[in-house]
């Protein structure tokens, strides 16, 4: 089942979550939607660590050993 998220386009939020530009938190809630179709329930976590992929702040392989230790969560 499918469940929305809150996305705040003037405060660059998503579930609170701040982001520093419009294209990312667009780039991160497409993610996150593409996601939550495959069963994916998004937390502040999961979201933070989305976000500082897209923004070059971790590694693909940082993002990966993360999901693997279940961080988001």
């Amino acid at each position: 089942m499918f469940h929305s998220i809150a996305i705040d386009r003037e405060e660059l939020t998503i579930m609170g979550v701040k982001f520093t530009d419009l294209p990312t938190l667009e780039s991160t809630a497409n993610a996150l939607g593409s996601n939550m179709f495959e069963g994916f329930q998004p937390t502040p976590k999961g979201i933070r660590i989305i976000r500082d992929y897209i923004e070059g702040e971790i590694t693909f392989e940082e993002m990966v050993a993360l999901a693997k230790a279940k961080a988001y969560v």
